[in-house]
């Protein structure tokens, strides 16, 4: 802990530390609730895993870019408790917005208070979120100046997941090939389909817009109400296609079994989350979204679940180098697990677009 105070003691706060606790649930960074003797505010204190987020400069100017603009629209509109809506970014004492102790990078933020987060997804669940993360994007759709920096490079870009399945498969690390040629097959016959959005970018028809790139609905602060106040997160907030955002959520929330189920009878796609996200999306998204990035909402659920499929078929191929594993079969079950979702979705197809017509 004394490491910790002394972290602290390099940001620009006024007051004595009485306690700091282990916070949340999240995988990547190590974060800490921070509380003051007088209990006045409360901060979010965070280790920044720079090994993911290689540029900790360019994801902190992020992160201060997406939050002042979100404060100026929401106090353009009139709205109140503007201070629990977003984000608040604590500098350190020279003026940084994070603080290098000489072997890590870390960060501060004021907790929002009196809020929580939500782990289960339901129907009423998945609307909220789907307002939240469509007006997420809507109040950054026109954010001024250069895009914003690609905090986890080419994250969503199907062509280069692709390129690394198909460098996995030619190089068969493992020796792993034979026994999952079906699958290679499968992922081989969908791929042109799949990289369409890059090819109608270069081809001036599909624009690139502020994305969240993980939209899980526990990513989002409600209020003791049980009213969204704001979306958190936002360390891979970046440019990409909307579609990826949607999908990305949907290939979550909306599989009914689980990411590794052993029970393939389990995964199926959720159509009344798909239909609850997308009316909630809609509410708020449609007024600034081409007709293209409307129509191909649906599209997105595909792509994303086949992505994700292409990234566990190639680590299992590559010898299980990059996700952590709790047996020797398991990224194969993940991707058994997902070409099963994707199926699933591929056969409700012609209803998601459907009911997109009649968001409209």
């Amino acid at each position: 802990m004394d490491q910790l105070h002394k972290v602290i003691s390099n940001f620009k706060i006024e007051g004595e530390v009485s306690q700091i606790i282990p916070f949340g649930e999240g995988m990547i960074n190590a974060t800490f609730r921070v509380t003051l003797h007088d209990l006045s505010t409360e901060y979010v204190l965070q280790k920044i895993n720079h090994h993911i987020f290689k540029n900790v400069e360019m994801l902190q100017g992020n992160i201060k870019r997406i939050t002042d603009h979100i404060r100026e629209k929401l106090n353009d509109a009139g709205e109140s408790d503007v201070d629990r809506k977003t984000l608040t970014l604590i500098p350190a004492l020279d003026g940084k917005l994070y603080y290098f102790d000489g072997e890590n990078y870390w960060r501060m933020m004021i907790l929002i208070a009196d809020s929580k987060t939500f782990e289960a997804v339901t129907p009423e669940y998945a609307y909220y979120a789907g307002q939240a993360f469509g007006n997420f994007q809507a109040m950054l759709a026109d954010l001024p100046g250069e895009p914003l920096g690609e905090t986890i490079p080419n994250f969503h870009n199907m062509e280069f997941r692709l390129q690394q399945f198909r460098d996995a498969v030619q190089l068969n690390a493992a020796n792993r090939l034979t026994e999952v040629l079906e699958l290679v097959m499968e992922v081989e016959k969908r791929s042109e389909e799949m990289c369409q959005c890059e090819q109608l970018f270069r081809e001036g028809k599909l624009p690139k817009r502020i994305n969240h790139c993980d939209t899980k609905v526990n990513n989002m602060l409600f209020d003791e109400e049980g009213k969204v106040l704001c979306v958190i997160d936002l360390d891979t907030a970046m440019t990409g296609f909307v579609m990826s955002d949607f999908g990305d959520f949907m290939r979550t929330a909306g599989n009914t079994g689980k990411e590794d189920d052993t029970n393939l009878e389990q995964v199926t796609f959720n159509m009344e989350i798909f239909k609850s996200y997308t009316k909630g999306y809609l509410e708020t998204a449609k007024r600034f979204l081409t007709p293209l990035e409307i129509e191909l909402l649906p599209f997105g659920a595909r792509l994303l679940t086949y992505m994700q499929l292409s990234r566990f078929l190639a680590d299992y191929i590559n010898g299980d180098t990059y996700y952590k594993i709790n047996s020797p079969l398991h990224n194969l079950q993940r991707s058994k697990a997902q070409f099963k979702l994707l199926q699933s979705i591929e056969a409700n197809y012609p209803e998601m677009q459907q009911f997109i017509q009649t968001q409209l």
